[in-house]
């Protein structure tokens, strides 16, 4: 099969990525083998292209936003059937027994494992999933637009989980690319007031199409003071800004796996009258099968451009360089 593996990490424009001839992969016990039909590429890919992300293993295939079709069972496995359209996830292992698996905080497992990074994903013709964290599908989106929803839509409903925004409140996004352009319209569905600051013109115009009440520069201060915020842009220098923006009892949420450094906060200005500093780890199951309900229920635009599997390292760099309005995604 054709896969693409990150074969020597580093800046983008030198061309991380290698394509190669591999061996269709065998199921396991507990797993799936999957015909990828579509894959959404990440900005987390992006990260882990460029060593931002340590490599865990030499020459990994990326990509964890997969859509594909269940080509084999692996043993022990039940409850699907050959043929069936099914999505894998950042999240592919838990151990199921720490204190934070028990609690109901999976993503924060020490055991944790994830597709694309401790296994390869789906930058390929065919992947295995373990079944436990295989999700089943909204049908109202075709392969190319539910992509997306399997990390930048999950990743944005979890961090709206973590930014406490109140109900009817006013939530300001800094960045509007994959994951922002989901959670924003989630969070208009759920009657709040959005606010877009990115320095994108296409991303601002999109914003505004989607139902923002504005857009503007990511340093600009919103028009109204904020009750939370979320950071999806990895600039660390923004957390700053947006804390400032917030108004008293606000939450910042950084989305990102990855963020370059924060500059030095002052208290008085930054973080007093109770405001709050929050990151976003991956996601639990359950933040998954939620929002998955969701978007079947309230449908999204998912704002989304194809690209042809040969041609993964171009997505890769227009992703690098802002040329992608929304997603980009990998057809087979």
């Amino acid at each position: 099969m054709i896969a693409w593996q990150v074969h020597r990490p580093g800046p983008v424009t030198g061309h991380p990525l290698r394509q190669v001839s591999m061996p269709v992969p065998e199921p396991g016990p507990g797993e799936l083998l999957l015909r990828v039909r579509a894959c959404a590429v990440c900005r987390t890919d992006l990260h882990l292209a460029e060593g931002d992300l340590p490599p865990i293993r030499p020459d990994v295939v990326p990509g964890h936003e997969v859509v594909g079709e269940v080509s084999e069972l692996g043993e022990g496995v039940a409850g699907f059937e050959t043929g069936e359209r099914v999505g894998v996830a950042w999240l592919r292992h838990t151990d199921g027994t720490c204190r934070y698996c028990r609690r109901g905080a999976e993503n924060l497992c020490p055991d944790s494992r994830y597709t694309g990074w401790h296994a390869d994903g789906g930058y390929a013709e065919y992947c295995v999933a373990p079944a436990d964290f295989v999700y089943r599908l909204p049908d109202r989106y075709d392969d190319v637009h539910v992509a997306p929803l399997l990390c930048a839509g999950i990743i944005g409903f979890r961090a709206l989980r973590r930014a406490d925004l109140p109900p009817g409140g006013r939530l300001g996004l800094y960045g509007f690319g994959a994951s922002a352009h989901l959670a924003a319209q989630v969070a208009i569905a759920q009657g709040a007031t959005v606010h877009v600051l990115t320095r994108s013109k296409a991303a601002q115009r999109l914003a505004l199409d989607l139902g923002a009440a504005s857009a503007g520069d990511a340093a600009a201060a919103p028009p109204e003071p904020l009750d939370a915020a979320i950071l999806f842009a990895p600039v660390g220098d923004l957390a700053p800004v947006a804390l400032k923006a917030l108004d008293r009892g606000g939450t910042l949420a950084v989305a990102g796996i990855h963020l370059t450094d924060i500059p030095v906060l002052r208290y008085e200005d930054d973080l007093f009258y109770e405001r709050t500093l929050r990151s976003v780890t991956a996601n639990t199951r359950e933040d998954g099968r939620d929002f998955l309900a969701v978007a079947q229920e309230h449908p999204l635009r998912v704002s989304a451009t194809p690209y042809p599997l040969t041609r993964a390292d171009q997505a890769l760099a227009d992703l690098a360089a802002d040329r992608v309005n929304g997603a980009a995604v990998l057809v087979t």
